[in-house]
């Protein structure tokens, strides 16, 4: 015999599922009023729902850093919009996958990651995809996080968790194309030739003084782009190369990953 769908059974699935009164009551109207069942239902279905928002693109979202057991974790996951990046349920999400990965590894974590979130996506009616994931490994290692939207991981093999810190925030702000001139390829300063060239060219200055125009410009440019030559945003006496150099540090190496 079917138990009747009264309206109370109804919110207490949805109070323990969070999905909609109307998804809620068809899972139990198909279950005959099983609680159990029509939990099953609906886990079932969430999959499906996943993957009918397939096709949307997830361009919104939050970026996580843990730092727990010695290991420190970025994490990037993805959604439609900046309305559900911000719901609680989304935020939670991205923290349990994140504590996930750096207790069990994030091969595993990968492995359970569909059905955690295709039961937020069920909730929150949108499409959730788990982005970038990756383990920072290093002695000293320092973090920057902006509005959740962009995150700086430094790595030194000497110098303190501070100086790392500072350098990250550095990183977010002036978003290095290089970390050195060793880094600069023949490709990369043939494009820039080309884009400086043509502004030269339109000086009316003599040949010798547009070579040298041409060199300055060319130069100039990528000291900017390179982080050892940029200046220290929050002491402009130093280039980086130079603060670290004062402090014993060194380099081993950075991550920066932004939304939008």
């Amino acid at each position: 015999m079917s138990i009747q769908i009264t309206a109370s059974l109804v919110k207490e699935l949805r109070d323990s599922t969070g999905v909609s009164v109307m998804q809620c009551k068809n899972a139990l109207e198909e279950a005959s009023g099983d609680m159990e069942k029509a939990l099953i239902i609906l886990k079932k279905k969430s999959s499906s729902i996943a993957m009918k928002k397939a096709g949307r693109n997830a361009s919104e979202g939050m970026i996580v850093v843990k730092e727990e057991d010695g290991k420190t974790l970025l994490l990037v996951l993805n959604t439609e919009t900046d309305f559900v990046a911000k719901n609680v349920d989304f935020i939670n999400l991205a923290n349990k996958l994140a504590d996930l990965a750096i207790k069990e590894g994030i091969e595993n974590m990968k492995s359970q990651s569909k059905e955690i979130i295709d039961e937020i996506v069920q909730k929150v009616g949108e499409k959730i995809e788990l982005g970038k994931v990756e383990e920072i490994k290093g002695s000293i290692i320092g973090s920057y996080i902006h509005n959740n939207k962009s995150a700086v991981i430094v790595s030194l093999s000497s110098g303190t968790k501070e100086l790392a810190r500072d350098i990250a925030m550095h990183i977010a702000a002036m978003k290095p194309a290089f970390v050195s001139s060793l880094d600069i390829t023949e490709e990369d300063k043939k494009k820039v030739i080309e884009v400086f060239e043509k502004e030269v060219s339109e000086s009316d200055k003599g040949e010798d003084i547009k070579k040298k125009m041409l060199e300055g410009k060319i130069s100039t440019y990528f000291k900017e782009q390179t982080l050892m030559d940029q200046f220290f945003i929050k002491n402009p006496e130093f280039t980086i190369e130079k603060l670290l150099k004062n402090n014993n540090a060194k380099l081993i190496s950075y991550v920066r990953e932004s939304i939008n």
